[in-house]
């Protein structure tokens, strides 16, 4: 057999206008999910307005493991007429809508066999203490109520949330009670259908996480020891700042909003010529303004973390979606060569622990180090194990505060990393953006320039041989298709290859230095490759061609801002074995 029956996935959509409290919800029911023994996937989407606006989220559930978003809703909370309008379409047959009975909702446009929930939101909210401001409160309850969750689970949840606040508590604890109450007193004969959040006890409890890429990214920059980070606020990398800013603390590090990404990176390059781990921020648009000082920071070898958070453009562009451009960009940008360690997270998880990483290799090669995650990432939150850092260890490289008479900041020698030293110890030397001497002086002389820009290029070499990591194959060694991608695409791929037996899926993680040989030895052997990406030139694929020689023809390309649906992969994979699609979604 070839294609696998599909896995027990619960999706629940929930939709309504800016401030109805949509991300709040969605995210209390994943953690709800979580804390009752499931596993979840969290797909967001919003307008870029100021105010106002359709916002929706998407809440996966399964007791096996979900890892991507999907087209299809089994379960949809409309907390205003859009959102039936908007998503009346995915409903599959089925379904359940959950909509406010007193305001005259126009169902429609609702496909048959769809049943309808009618529930007097409203007057519970307002029966709750809470007036309309509880209506997702009080949906809470009832999805709680018809999925026959835990209860207390719920409360304990809420309490968790509004700790500080009694008042809010209060009717926020009323209006789960009144939700959950209507559910068992009018919906009891439906829920026997649905997806259930009945705790298995036959299955061990694992506690996990539910947090999204920028909070994984944060913490990740804590457990490396950071010191310093200069974030000016741009989406989709705010919620990096947001965390950063409530722990600094808490953690003894210092978090600085600048007045533009300028200022930001020069501000983290300062601080890391002073000796401290330091990181900044940004998406598309700001990095084009810190290109400048991402040249600096290579020609005066001073170790840099930047986080480059991907969304569509170019201008302005798609401010609140996503796209995977930027990696060409990353790649080349400022005038002239230095060495650049870009890599690309997939999931949550990467992007905590190549954030640690980057840190690491930022201290060791005294170069910029680019953490690039896609919008998908930075906002979509995943339930996962809790991070292992037992065996991290702060390693700052060649680095000295002991006093050298002959000490030279740039040093020649053969792996291209010199000792460095901090201002104030007494090693004295020059830092600027021209071309030097091994003590930092301007030097224009053809065997210097020489010299220096060999030292400096042999760090990527360096780097090659001992740190680089080989990219991820998941799935069968022999396969009759195999797909190559990078980012967020990984979750909807592996997610959509336990419908295959005969489908491999090559991750690719380390952008520069880039594992050519490794991805030449799987391109040769691949009886049909496909690359997934999520811009419009293939840009990975541009950079395979390069560095490897192969010319993956078949793509799969998506720019609509929109990530790969689990569903569009199936459907593409079923397309390039040339199978037909006829199961229902």
């Amino acid at each position: 057999m070839i294609i696998m029956p599909r896995k027990n996935v619960f999706r629940l959509k929930i939709g309504g206008q800016a401030g109805q409290g949509v991300k709040s919800t969605g995210l209390t029911f994943a953690k709800f999910a979580s804390r009752s023994g499931f596993q979840v996937y969290n797909y967001v989407e919003y307008p870029s307005l100021i105010r106002g606006g359709h916002n929706v989220m998407q809440i996966n559930v399964s007791a096996t493991g979900v890892t991507g978003p999907s087209k299809f809703t089994d379960f949809l909370v409309a907390l205003n007429q859009d959102t039936v309008d908007k998503h009346a379409a995915e409903l599959v047959p089925g379904a359940f809508v959950l909509f406010d009975s007193e305001a005259k909702t126009d169902t429609s446009k609702i496909i048959g066999g769809v049943n309808l929930l009618p529930v007097p939101l409203d007057k519970l909210a307002h029966d709750a203490g809470g007036k309309d401001l509880l209506i997702n409160t009080v949906a809470l309850g009832v999805l709680a109520g018809m999925l026959s969750g835990d209860l207390e689970v719920l409360i304990e949840l809420a309490k968790q949330e509004y700790v500080d606040k009694p008042d809010v508590l209060k009717s926020d604890l009323a209006a789960i009670n009144l939700g959950y109450q209507f559910a068992l007193d009018n919906f009891s004969e439906l829920s026997s259908p649905i997806f259930k959040l009945e705790k298995d006890k036959t299955r061990p409890m694992e506690k996990r996480l539910v947090l999204n890429g920028d909070e994984a990214v944060a913490l990740g920059a804590i457990s490396a020891g950071m010191q310093f980070a200069a974030i000016y606020p741009m989406s989709p990398i705010s919620n990096i700042l947001h965390t950063l800013a409530a722990h600094q603390l808490e953690y003894g590090y210092i978090y600085k909003q600048p007045e533009d990404e300028i200022a930001a990176i020069n501000m983290a390059i300062g601080a890391s010529y002073a000796g401290a781990r330091s990181m900044t921020a940004t998406s598309g648009g700001g990095f084009c303004l810190m290109t400048e000082g991402y040249g600096l920071a290579g020609m005066t070898e001073t170790p840099l973390v930047i986080i480059e958070g991907m969304r569509a453009g170019p201008g302005t562009g798609f401010p609140t979606w996503s796209a995977q451009g930027d990696l060409q960009f990353v790649l080349h940008a400022h005038q002239d060569e230095f060495p650049r360690i870009v890599l690309a997270a997939g999931d949550v998880t990467e992007a905590f622990y190549m954030t640690m990483e980057a840190f690491y290799l930022a201290d060791k090669y005294q170069t910029p180090v680019v953490v690039l995650i896609d919008k998908n990432i930075c906002d979509d939150e995943e339930s996962v194990p809790a991070f292992d850092i037992s065996s991290y260890r702060v390693d700052r490289g060649k680095f000295t505060k002991e006093l050298d008479p002959e000490y030279k900041r740039y040093q020649l020698n053969q792996n291209g990393i010199s000792i460095r030293s901090v201002p104030g110890v007494g090693n004295f030397f020059i830092a600027n953006s021209d071309e030097h001497d091994e003590k930092g002086y301007s030097n224009e002389e053809t065997d210097n320039r020489n010299q220096q820009m060999t030292k400096r290029m042999k760090k990527l070499e360096t780097c090659e041989s001992e740190d680089m990591q080989q990219p991820l194959v998941f799935g069968p060694v022999d396969a009759d298709l195999s797909i190559i991608s990078w980012g967020s695409n990984k979750g909807s791929i592996l997610q959509a290859l336990k419908r295959f037996t005969n489908v491999n899926f090559l991750h690719i993680g380390w952008i520069n230095p880039f594992p050519s040989e490794f991805v030449s030895k799987f391109l040769a052997k691949a009886k049909k490759s496909l690359l997934v990406e999520c811009n419009y030139t293939s840009q990975l694929g541009t950079l395979i061609k390069e560095k490897t020689g192969f010319d993956i023809k078949e793509k799969a390309l998506k720019f609509d801002g929109r990530p790969f649906f689990v569903e569009d992969i199936e459907d593409v994979i079923m397309s390039h074995l040339g199978l037909a699609e006829g199961e229902a979604r």
